[in-house]
């Protein structure tokens, strides 16, 4: 017998109106920001990923889906900013407006270990901004990651706020922390040892608890930031204060990419243990120029969907559904039914019947167990009168019908 593929996963039709629910309220939400939804493919060019997420970064060196063609290497998308960027050059959107809002909702790929809310194909739901600097863009962005998950019906997450600077800052907060740590190498992991003469940053990022020993007593704060920088954040700080959004200021919070510059954010959940983030994002205002596009500004972020349903409380769903369900009786009737069927179909009420042979007790135990809210029963005796038994199945009041009437009781 044939098993799915480790760290993938089946999203059986009981499961996925909930899904279909996050979904639909990411759209809506989207929709009333004006972002237009993008949809790059699942597999682009290796070198994309190389060059935006940074040879250094966990992601590149061990975490993707390969895959080599001849004298081409391909892989399938470990996140979804950097083909967002390539689709804005490539299509050159900047040609119709400089300034783009984005969306996606999709898979992700990722050849890592699979545990609790993470696996090796998952869903993103996120969304690009390109074309602004401006300190308010920050600001709405937090502001539509805070609406969608109160949206969602998510309660309890904490947004982490910090700013990484410019390109020059990054450069300075590297000096900084690589002057601080010198002496506690040989403490660090083997992955933190080949990050500290390559993307220390990471260090700050790092889960082994020897490593987060080294670094929780660093005293970060702003020193890094040159004086545009800081004002820039600041505002940040006055829109997010302005809206009310909470945030938590954390000096200590890097993102694992190396196109982030500037404001960035975490947005983490206490149900999910030490792998505590369900969505984060930031600014990468250099990248769409190293990819080839215009010296522009862009930020945006990304929720991680199986993490957001591992936090979402459960509703009570409406047990019935708007389901029609036939069951006929004799050949005749069968025939009829089929008619009937595609009848209701074609003006717009949800209708299937028995393929199984049933009985007519069998037939109706299918109808309860599918939640139907009618059940039409067809036999020789309807078939000789022109009408239909109608069954409310939830009230369990029957009566019989003209044919010609049946439509009114359906949507009544």
């Amino acid at each position: 017998m044939y098993k799915r593929v480790a760290g993938t996963k089946d999203i059986l039709p009981q499961e996925i109106a909930l899904w279909q629910r996050i979904e639909d309220t990411a759209r809506r939400i989207f929709s009333l920001y004006n972002y237009k939804e993008c949809r790059p493919p699942l597999i682009e060019e290796l070198s994309l990923f190389n060059r935006s997420l940074g040879e250094g970064t966990e992601i590149v060196q061990k975490q993707m889906f390969v895959i080599h063609n001849k004298d081409e290497s391909y892989a399938l998308r470990p996140e979804g900013t950097a083909s967002i960027v390539r689709c804005y050059i490539e299509n050159n959107l900047d040609k119709i407006s400089g300034f783009q809002k984005l969306f996606y909702i999709g898979p992700m790929f990722r050849l890592e270990r699979p545990q609790k809310g993470r696996l090796r194909q998952f869903h993103h739901i996120g969304c690009e901004v390109i074309g602004s600097r401006e300190a308010s863009l920050d600001v709405e962005i937090l502001a539509l990651a805070d609406k969608l998950l109160k949206d969602f019906g998510i309660e309890g997450y904490e947004i982490k706020l910090n700013s990484l600077g410019c390109l020059e800052d990054k450069f300075k907060l590297s000096d900084f922390l690589r002057k601080e740590l010198k002496s506690k190498i040989s403490g660090l992991c083997a992955d933190c040892q080949r990050r500290f003469d390559g993307n220390i940053l990471r260090i700050l990022d790092c889960k082994v608890d020897a490593c987060r020993e080294a670094v929780k007593n660093i005293s970060l704060h702003d020193q890094h930031l040159c004086a545009d920088c800081k004002t820039h954040f600041s505002r940040v700080r006055v829109g997010l204060d302005t809206l009310k959004i909470k945030y938590a200021l954390t000096p200590l919070l890097v993102r694992g990419l190396d196109y982030y510059t500037g404001t960035v954010f975490e947005i983490t959940h206490p149900d999910l243990g030490s792998q505590d983030s369900i969505g984060a994002g930031g600014r990468y205002n250099n990248l769409v120029k190293e990819l080839g596009g215009p010296d522009v500004g862009a930020i945006g972020f990304a929720f991680g969907v199986e993490r957001l349903l591992l936090t979402i409380k459960p509703k009570e769903e409406t047990t019935t559904k708007n389901l029609t369900f036939i069951i006929t009786l004799g050949e005749k009737a069968k025939s009829y039914g089929i008619k009937l069927l595609n009848e209701l179909r074609s003006q717009g009420i949800t209708a299937d019947t028995d393929y199984e042979g049933k009985s007519l007790k069998g037939a109706m135990r299918t109808a309860n167990d599918l939640n139907a809210k009618f059940a039409l029963i067809i036999g020789e005796d309807e078939l000789n009168n022109g009408s239909v038994t109608i069954k409310n199945m939830v009230t369990s009041e029957q009566k019989e019908v003209k044919s010609d009437d049946l439509k009114r009781e359906l949507i009544c």
